[in-house]
Protein backbone atom coordinates (compact mmCIF):
# COMPACT_ATOMS: atom_id res chain seq x y z
CA UNK A 1 0.00 0.00 0.00
CA UNK A 2 1.56 2.96 -0.88
CA UNK A 3 0.27 6.32 0.70
CA UNK A 4 0.14 10.52 -0.30
CA UNK A 5 0.03 12.79 2.00
CA UNK A 6 -1.18 17.00 1.11
CA UNK A 7 -0.26 18.29 4.19
CA UNK A 8 -0.20 21.89 5.10
CA UNK A 9 -3.24 23.05 3.63
CA UNK A 10 -6.87 24.52 4.27
CA UNK A 11 -9.43 21.65 3.01
CA UNK A 12 -12.82 22.74 1.69
CA UNK A 13 -15.41 20.26 2.73
CA UNK A 14 -18.60 18.80 0.86
CA UNK A 15 -20.42 21.17 2.82
CA UNK A 16 -18.03 24.24 1.67
CA UNK A 17 -16.58 24.67 4.60
CA UNK A 18 -12.81 25.23 5.36
CA UNK A 19 -10.71 23.68 7.68
CA UNK A 20 -6.81 23.05 8.21
CA UNK A 21 -5.99 19.79 7.14
CA UNK A 22 -3.94 17.44 5.55
CA UNK A 23 -5.12 14.72 3.39
CA UNK A 24 -3.98 11.19 3.09
CA UNK A 25 -4.59 9.36 0.06
CA UNK A 26 -4.22 5.42 -0.40
CA UNK A 27 -2.69 5.84 -4.42
CA UNK A 28 -3.44 1.77 -5.08
CA UNK A 29 -7.12 2.15 -4.51
CA UNK A 30 -7.46 5.87 -5.67
CA UNK A 31 -9.34 6.86 -2.80
CA UNK A 32 -9.05 9.35 0.67
CA UNK A 33 -7.88 7.38 3.36
CA UNK A 34 -8.39 10.53 5.61
CA UNK A 35 -8.91 14.06 6.29
CA UNK A 36 -7.31 15.27 9.31
CA UNK A 37 -3.97 16.71 11.38
CA UNK A 38 -0.77 15.30 11.35
CA UNK A 39 -1.14 12.96 8.46
CA UNK A 40 2.27 13.35 6.99
CA UNK A 41 3.97 10.67 8.89
CA UNK A 42 1.87 7.82 7.52
CA UNK A 43 2.67 8.43 4.10
CA UNK A 44 5.13 7.50 1.44
CA UNK A 45 5.17 10.65 -0.32
CA UNK A 46 4.58 14.00 0.49
CA UNK A 47 2.73 17.33 -1.47
CA UNK A 48 3.44 20.87 0.04
CA UNK A 49 0.05 22.78 0.17
CA UNK A 50 1.10 25.61 2.52
CA UNK A 51 -0.80 28.55 1.90
CA UNK A 52 -2.87 27.03 -0.49
CA UNK A 53 -6.51 25.69 -0.99
CA UNK A 54 -7.17 21.98 -1.04
CA UNK A 55 -10.31 21.35 -3.43
CA UNK A 56 -12.45 18.61 -5.06
CA UNK A 57 -11.02 18.49 -8.80
CA UNK A 58 -13.41 20.22 -11.10
CA UNK A 59 -15.27 18.07 -13.55
CA UNK A 60 -15.82 19.58 -16.72
CA UNK A 61 -19.28 18.19 -17.23
CA UNK A 62 -19.33 18.53 -21.29
CA UNK A 63 -17.17 19.87 -23.96
CA UNK A 64 -14.77 17.96 -27.41
CA UNK A 65 -11.54 17.91 -26.08
CA UNK A 66 -10.06 17.37 -29.54
CA UNK A 67 -11.48 21.04 -30.84
CA UNK A 68 -8.49 22.68 -29.16
CA UNK A 69 -7.10 22.06 -32.97
CA UNK A 70 -9.80 24.91 -33.92
CA UNK A 71 -9.12 27.60 -31.00
CA UNK A 72 -9.57 30.91 -32.66
CA UNK A 73 -9.96 29.23 -35.94
CA UNK A 74 -13.51 30.87 -36.44
CA UNK A 75 -14.84 33.38 -33.81
CA UNK A 76 -17.58 36.14 -34.00
CA UNK A 77 -20.37 34.03 -35.61
CA UNK A 78 -23.48 32.69 -34.95
CA UNK A 79 -23.96 29.11 -33.95
CA UNK A 80 -25.93 27.84 -37.41
CA UNK A 81 -23.49 29.90 -39.17
CA UNK A 82 -19.89 28.87 -37.47
CA UNK A 83 -20.60 25.20 -37.61
CA UNK A 84 -22.29 25.01 -41.21
CA UNK A 85 -19.21 27.42 -42.83
CA UNK A 86 -16.54 26.65 -40.48
CA UNK A 87 -16.54 23.99 -37.89
CA UNK A 88 -18.16 21.23 -39.92
CA UNK A 89 -16.26 21.88 -43.06
CA UNK A 90 -13.07 21.55 -40.71
CA UNK A 91 -14.25 18.58 -39.19
CA UNK A 92 -14.77 16.31 -42.17
CA UNK A 93 -10.97 16.68 -42.70
CA UNK A 94 -9.82 15.28 -39.43
CA UNK A 95 -7.90 12.12 -39.02
CA UNK A 96 -7.76 9.80 -36.20
CA UNK A 97 -4.05 11.59 -35.67
CA UNK A 98 -5.37 15.10 -35.87
CA UNK A 99 -7.71 14.34 -32.60
CA UNK A 100 -4.91 12.29 -30.95
CA UNK A 101 -3.13 15.24 -30.93
CA UNK A 102 -6.17 17.39 -30.11
CA UNK A 103 -7.05 15.81 -27.45
CA UNK A 104 -3.55 15.78 -26.03
CA UNK A 105 -3.55 19.54 -25.78
CA UNK A 106 -6.76 19.45 -24.43
CA UNK A 107 -5.67 17.13 -21.91
CA UNK A 108 -2.85 18.89 -20.51
CA UNK A 109 -4.95 22.25 -20.41
CA UNK A 110 -7.65 20.23 -18.11
CA UNK A 111 -4.67 19.01 -15.54
CA UNK A 112 -2.97 22.30 -15.70
CA UNK A 113 -6.16 24.38 -14.59
CA UNK A 114 -7.24 22.04 -12.02
CA UNK A 115 -9.47 19.36 -13.73
CA UNK A 116 -9.63 16.02 -13.17
CA UNK A 117 -13.00 14.67 -14.68
CA UNK A 118 -14.93 15.07 -17.95
CA UNK A 119 -17.48 14.03 -20.72
CA UNK A 120 -16.65 14.45 -23.76
CA UNK A 121 -18.28 13.79 -27.26
CA UNK A 122 -16.13 13.62 -30.08
CA UNK A 123 -14.87 11.39 -33.35
CA UNK A 124 -12.12 8.86 -33.36
CA UNK A 125 -13.01 7.98 -29.53
CA UNK A 126 -10.26 5.21 -29.44
CA UNK A 127 -7.19 7.65 -29.91
CA UNK A 128 -8.83 10.10 -27.26
CA UNK A 129 -9.39 6.97 -25.23
CA UNK A 130 -5.65 6.16 -25.24
CA UNK A 131 -4.70 9.68 -24.48
CA UNK A 132 -6.71 9.80 -21.64
CA UNK A 133 -4.88 6.94 -20.72
CA UNK A 134 -1.74 8.15 -21.01
CA UNK A 135 -2.68 11.33 -19.59
CA UNK A 136 -4.16 9.84 -15.99
CA UNK A 137 -7.59 11.69 -15.84
CA UNK A 138 -11.15 10.17 -15.52
CA UNK A 139 -13.37 10.20 -18.77
CA UNK A 140 -16.64 9.83 -19.99
CA UNK A 141 -16.42 9.12 -23.56
CA UNK A 142 -18.66 8.85 -26.53
CA UNK A 143 -18.79 8.96 -30.24
CA UNK A 144 -20.86 12.00 -31.39
CA UNK A 145 -24.21 10.92 -33.83
CA UNK A 146 -25.36 13.20 -36.71
CA UNK A 147 -27.93 11.56 -39.16
CA UNK A 148 -28.88 14.46 -40.98
CA UNK A 149 -27.59 14.91 -44.21
CA UNK A 150 -26.46 10.87 -44.96
CA UNK A 151 -28.14 8.17 -46.27
CA UNK A 152 -29.84 5.50 -44.55
CA UNK A 153 -26.92 2.89 -44.35
CA UNK A 154 -24.56 6.06 -43.11
CA UNK A 155 -26.68 7.07 -41.12
CA UNK A 156 -27.12 3.92 -39.34
CA UNK A 157 -23.25 3.08 -38.94
CA UNK A 158 -22.72 6.45 -36.86
CA UNK A 159 -25.31 5.27 -34.60
CA UNK A 160 -24.02 1.68 -34.79
CA UNK A 161 -20.17 3.02 -33.99
CA UNK A 162 -20.97 4.82 -30.98
CA UNK A 163 -22.95 1.99 -29.54
CA UNK A 164 -20.41 -0.42 -29.93
CA UNK A 165 -17.97 2.10 -28.64
CA UNK A 166 -19.62 2.81 -25.70
CA UNK A 167 -20.18 -1.07 -25.05
CA UNK A 168 -16.26 -1.31 -25.72
CA UNK A 169 -14.38 1.05 -23.77
CA UNK A 170 -16.39 1.34 -20.23
CA UNK A 171 -14.34 0.42 -17.85
CA UNK A 172 -10.80 1.06 -19.60
CA UNK A 173 -7.77 2.65 -18.26
CA UNK A 174 -8.46 0.83 -15.26
CA UNK A 175 -11.79 2.01 -14.55
CA UNK A 176 -10.87 5.73 -15.29
CA UNK A 177 -13.36 5.71 -18.45
CA UNK A 178 -17.02 5.43 -18.41
CA UNK A 179 -18.96 5.70 -21.76
CA UNK A 180 -22.21 6.79 -22.88
CA UNK A 181 -24.46 7.19 -26.37
CA UNK A 182 -24.49 10.59 -27.18
CA UNK A 183 -26.48 11.73 -29.92
CA UNK A 184 -25.50 14.72 -31.29
CA UNK A 185 -29.05 16.46 -30.51
CA UNK A 186 -32.71 16.19 -31.34
CA UNK A 187 -32.62 18.11 -34.59
CA UNK A 188 -29.10 16.02 -36.32
CA UNK A 189 -30.61 12.73 -35.30
CA UNK A 190 -33.73 11.04 -36.88
CA UNK A 191 -36.69 9.89 -34.74
CA UNK A 192 -36.34 6.18 -36.38
CA UNK A 193 -32.41 6.09 -35.08
CA UNK A 194 -33.60 7.17 -31.40
CA UNK A 195 -36.42 4.67 -31.59
CA UNK A 196 -34.11 2.07 -32.64
CA UNK A 197 -31.18 2.22 -31.11
CA UNK A 198 -32.13 4.02 -27.80
CA UNK A 199 -33.74 0.79 -26.28
CA UNK A 200 -30.27 -0.93 -27.33
CA UNK A 201 -27.78 1.61 -25.28
CA UNK A 202 -30.58 1.32 -22.25
CA UNK A 203 -29.83 -2.85 -22.56
CA UNK A 204 -26.01 -2.29 -22.86
CA UNK A 205 -26.52 -0.21 -20.11
CA UNK A 206 -25.05 3.56 -20.36
CA UNK A 207 -26.03 6.95 -20.37
CA UNK A 208 -27.08 8.96 -23.19
CA UNK A 209 -25.83 12.44 -23.57
CA UNK A 210 -27.03 14.66 -25.96
CA UNK A 211 -27.23 19.03 -26.71
CA UNK A 212 -30.55 20.21 -26.17
CA UNK A 213 -32.23 23.47 -26.58
CA UNK A 214 -29.36 25.31 -27.19
CA UNK A 215 -30.40 27.95 -28.90
CA UNK A 216 -34.02 28.53 -30.31
CA UNK A 217 -33.32 27.54 -33.79
CA UNK A 218 -33.28 23.99 -31.70
CA UNK A 219 -35.88 24.47 -30.24
CA UNK A 220 -38.47 25.35 -33.63
CA UNK A 221 -38.29 22.56 -35.34
CA UNK A 222 -39.27 19.89 -33.02
CA UNK A 223 -42.60 22.10 -31.97
CA UNK A 224 -43.10 22.36 -35.42
CA UNK A 225 -42.47 18.89 -36.76
CA UNK A 226 -43.82 17.14 -33.31
CA UNK A 227 -46.21 19.47 -31.94
CA UNK A 228 -44.32 19.13 -28.45
CA UNK A 229 -41.21 20.91 -26.37
CA UNK A 230 -37.88 19.43 -27.29
CA UNK A 231 -37.72 17.84 -23.92
CA UNK A 232 -41.07 16.64 -24.28
CA UNK A 233 -40.08 14.77 -27.42
CA UNK A 234 -36.86 13.05 -25.53
CA UNK A 235 -38.81 11.93 -22.95
CA UNK A 236 -41.62 10.27 -25.36
CA UNK A 237 -38.05 8.97 -27.18
CA UNK A 238 -36.69 7.11 -23.59
CA UNK A 239 -34.01 10.16 -23.21
CA UNK A 240 -34.59 11.66 -20.16
CA UNK A 241 -33.61 8.99 -17.58
CA UNK A 242 -32.02 9.51 -14.04
CA UNK A 243 -28.31 8.43 -15.41
CA UNK A 244 -28.50 10.95 -18.47
CA UNK A 245 -27.39 14.38 -18.66
CA UNK A 246 -28.01 17.15 -21.52
CA UNK A 247 -25.75 19.67 -22.35
CA UNK A 248 -26.51 23.50 -22.55
CA UNK A 249 -30.34 24.07 -21.44
CA UNK A 250 -30.42 27.70 -22.41
CA UNK A 251 -34.33 27.58 -23.86
CA UNK A 252 -36.16 25.51 -21.27
CA UNK A 253 -39.61 26.50 -20.23
CA UNK A 254 -41.01 26.08 -17.03
CA UNK A 255 -42.14 22.48 -17.82
CA UNK A 256 -39.18 21.32 -19.41
CA UNK A 257 -37.78 22.51 -15.98
CA UNK A 258 -40.34 20.46 -14.09
CA UNK A 259 -39.45 17.53 -16.64
CA UNK A 260 -35.82 17.25 -15.86
CA UNK A 261 -36.51 17.58 -12.07
CA UNK A 262 -38.88 14.85 -12.15
CA UNK A 263 -36.77 12.44 -14.11
CA UNK A 264 -33.39 13.43 -12.36
CA UNK A 265 -31.93 14.13 -15.58
CA UNK A 266 -28.67 16.14 -15.56
CA UNK A 267 -27.97 19.70 -17.45
CA UNK A 268 -24.61 20.92 -18.05
CA UNK A 269 -24.18 24.85 -18.46
CA UNK A 270 -22.19 26.55 -20.22
CA UNK A 271 -22.03 30.03 -20.47
CA UNK A 272 -18.97 30.86 -21.99
CA UNK A 273 -20.06 29.12 -25.02
CA UNK A 274 -23.86 29.96 -24.82
CA UNK A 275 -22.50 34.44 -24.49
CA UNK A 276 -19.79 33.63 -27.62
CA UNK A 277 -22.17 32.52 -29.46
CA UNK A 278 -25.29 34.34 -28.32
CA UNK A 279 -27.35 31.37 -27.82
CA UNK A 280 -28.82 33.11 -25.12
CA UNK A 281 -29.22 32.83 -21.10
CA UNK A 282 -29.94 29.54 -19.41
CA UNK A 283 -32.72 29.53 -16.49
CA UNK A 284 -30.08 28.12 -13.69
CA UNK A 285 -31.67 29.62 -10.93
CA UNK A 286 -34.91 28.27 -11.86
CA UNK A 287 -33.39 24.90 -12.45
CA UNK A 288 -31.32 24.90 -9.32
CA UNK A 289 -34.42 26.01 -7.42
CA UNK A 290 -36.96 22.96 -9.17
CA UNK A 291 -34.14 20.64 -7.96
CA UNK A 292 -32.46 20.37 -11.39
CA UNK A 293 -28.79 18.32 -10.98
CA UNK A 294 -26.62 21.27 -12.69
CA UNK A 295 -22.93 21.03 -13.45
CA UNK A 296 -20.68 23.11 -15.59
CA UNK A 297 -19.11 22.04 -18.93
CA UNK A 298 -16.39 24.86 -21.12
CA UNK A 299 -17.60 23.17 -24.36
CA UNK A 300 -15.25 22.92 -27.10
CA UNK A 301 -12.26 24.93 -27.21
CA UNK A 302 -13.38 26.34 -30.33
CA UNK A 303 -16.41 28.25 -29.25
CA UNK A 304 -14.79 29.20 -25.36
CA UNK A 305 -11.90 29.43 -26.30
CA UNK A 306 -10.11 28.07 -23.37
CA UNK A 307 -11.09 24.75 -21.24
CA UNK A 308 -10.59 26.74 -17.79
CA UNK A 309 -13.47 25.61 -15.36
CA UNK A 310 -12.65 28.21 -13.41
CA UNK A 311 -13.63 30.56 -16.00
CA UNK A 312 -16.21 28.83 -15.83
CA UNK A 313 -17.62 29.25 -12.41
CA UNK A 314 -16.92 32.74 -12.48
CA UNK A 315 -19.35 33.46 -15.94
CA UNK A 316 -21.75 31.17 -14.51
CA UNK A 317 -22.12 32.90 -11.48
CA UNK A 318 -22.32 36.56 -13.52
CA UNK A 319 -24.70 35.02 -16.05
CA UNK A 320 -26.89 33.62 -13.56
CA UNK A 321 -27.44 36.98 -12.29
CA UNK A 322 -28.06 38.72 -14.76
CA UNK A 323 -29.87 35.77 -16.46
CA UNK A 324 -32.45 36.23 -13.50
CA UNK A 325 -32.31 39.53 -12.67
CA UNK A 326 -31.36 39.28 -9.88
CA UNK A 327 -27.74 39.74 -7.76
CA UNK A 328 -28.11 37.17 -5.20
CA UNK A 329 -29.36 34.15 -8.17
CA UNK A 330 -26.58 31.44 -8.40
CA UNK A 331 -24.66 32.89 -5.83
CA UNK A 332 -21.23 31.41 -5.10
CA UNK A 333 -21.75 28.50 -3.16
CA UNK A 334 -24.41 26.85 -5.91
CA UNK A 335 -21.32 27.58 -8.39
CA UNK A 336 -18.64 26.18 -6.44
CA UNK A 337 -20.76 23.06 -5.93
CA UNK A 338 -21.61 22.81 -9.66
CA UNK A 339 -18.06 23.17 -10.63
CA UNK A 340 -17.55 20.16 -8.21
CA UNK A 341 -20.19 17.78 -6.89
CA UNK A 342 -22.81 19.24 -9.29
CA UNK A 343 -21.11 17.79 -12.57
CA UNK A 344 -19.72 14.96 -11.12
CA UNK A 345 -23.53 13.87 -10.16
CA UNK A 346 -24.47 15.08 -13.43
CA UNK A 347 -22.57 13.18 -15.62
CA UNK A 348 -22.39 9.98 -12.95
CA UNK A 349 -18.93 9.90 -11.19
CA UNK A 350 -18.11 9.60 -7.72
CA UNK A 351 -15.79 12.42 -7.49
CA UNK A 352 -16.28 15.97 -6.76
CA UNK A 353 -16.16 16.04 -2.80
CA UNK A 354 -13.00 15.23 -0.60
CA UNK A 355 -13.96 12.73 2.33
CA UNK A 356 -12.89 9.32 3.49
CA UNK A 357 -13.58 7.15 1.04
CA UNK A 358 -14.06 9.35 -1.79
CA UNK A 359 -12.11 8.84 -4.98
CA UNK A 360 -9.07 10.96 -4.91
CA UNK A 361 -9.46 13.56 -7.05
CA UNK A 362 -8.14 17.25 -6.27
CA UNK A 363 -6.63 20.38 -7.04
CA UNK A 364 -4.38 22.48 -4.97
CA UNK A 365 -4.89 26.66 -5.24
CA UNK A 366 -1.93 28.56 -4.77
CA UNK A 367 -3.36 31.56 -2.29
CA UNK A 368 -0.28 33.55 -2.49
CA UNK A 369 -1.62 35.90 -5.15
CA UNK A 370 -2.75 39.48 -4.94
CA UNK A 371 -5.62 38.89 -6.55
CA UNK A 372 -6.48 35.99 -4.02
CA UNK A 373 -6.11 38.52 -0.91
CA UNK A 374 -6.87 39.31 1.26
CA UNK A 375 -8.84 35.59 2.46
CA UNK A 376 -12.31 36.73 3.65
CA UNK A 377 -14.15 34.27 2.18
CA UNK A 378 -12.64 31.07 0.03
CA UNK A 379 -15.37 29.83 -1.43
CA UNK A 380 -16.35 33.21 -2.92
CA UNK A 381 -12.47 33.21 -4.28
CA UNK A 382 -12.84 29.93 -5.86
CA UNK A 383 -16.12 31.51 -7.48
CA UNK A 384 -14.83 35.00 -8.25
CA UNK A 385 -11.51 35.00 -8.29
CA UNK A 386 -9.27 32.08 -8.83
CA UNK A 387 -7.39 31.40 -12.07
CA UNK A 388 -6.23 28.15 -13.71
CA UNK A 389 -2.63 29.39 -13.13
CA UNK A 390 -3.07 29.50 -9.53
CA UNK A 391 -3.36 25.72 -9.95
CA UNK A 392 -0.51 24.29 -7.92
CA UNK A 393 -1.17 20.29 -8.43
CA UNK A 394 -3.41 18.30 -9.50
CA UNK A 395 -4.00 14.35 -8.63
CA UNK A 396 -6.39 12.32 -10.52
CA UNK A 397 -7.25 8.61 -8.49
CA UNK A 398 -4.48 9.02 -6.22
CA UNK A 399 -2.02 9.94 -8.54
CA UNK A 400 -0.23 13.13 -9.22
CA UNK A 401 -0.63 14.47 -12.41
CA UNK A 402 1.18 18.13 -12.05
CA UNK A 403 3.42 19.02 -9.32
CA UNK A 404 4.26 22.61 -8.88
CA UNK A 405 2.73 23.31 -12.33
CA UNK A 406 4.77 20.82 -14.04
CA UNK A 407 2.95 18.09 -16.08
CA UNK A 408 4.07 14.94 -15.09
CA UNK A 409 2.16 12.66 -17.37
CA UNK A 410 2.24 13.97 -20.79
CA UNK A 411 5.26 16.16 -22.19
CA UNK A 412 3.68 19.46 -22.28
CA UNK A 413 6.16 21.05 -24.83
CA UNK A 414 6.14 17.91 -27.41
CA UNK A 415 2.20 17.87 -26.72
CA UNK A 416 2.02 22.03 -28.28
CA UNK A 417 4.54 21.34 -30.67
CA UNK A 418 2.45 18.32 -32.59
CA UNK A 419 -0.82 20.38 -31.90
CA UNK A 420 0.97 23.77 -33.97
CA UNK A 421 1.58 21.31 -36.72
CA UNK A 422 -1.51 19.54 -36.69
CA UNK A 423 -3.20 22.88 -36.46
CA UNK A 424 -1.68 24.05 -39.24
CA UNK A 425 -2.15 21.37 -41.30
CA UNK A 426 -5.50 20.98 -40.85
CA UNK A 427 -6.25 24.35 -41.87
CA UNK A 428 -4.20 24.29 -44.96
CA UNK A 429 -6.03 20.94 -45.68
CA UNK A 430 -9.31 23.21 -45.44
CA UNK A 431 -8.72 25.59 -47.22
Amino acid sequence: MTMLAITGGRVLRPDLTVTSADVLIDQDAGEIREIGTDLAGAADETLEAAESLVTPGFVNGHCHVAMTLLRGYADDKPLEAWLQEDIWPAEGELTAADVRAGAELGLVELIKSGTTAFADMYFHVPDVAVAVEEAGLRARLGHGIVTVGKDGEAAREDATTSLEIAREYDGAADGRISTAFMPHSLTTVGSEYLAEFVPEAREAGVPVHYHANETVDEVAPIVDEHGQRPLEYAAEHGLLEPEDFVAHGVHVDESEIDLLAAAGTGVIHCPASNMKLASGMAPVERMLEAGVTVGLGTDGAASNNDLSMLDEARDAAMLGKLAADDASAVPAEAVVDMLTRGSADAIGLESGRLEAGAPADLAVIDLEQPHLTPRHDLVSHLAYAAAAADVRHTVCDGQVLMRDREVLTLDEAGVRERAVETAASLSARVE
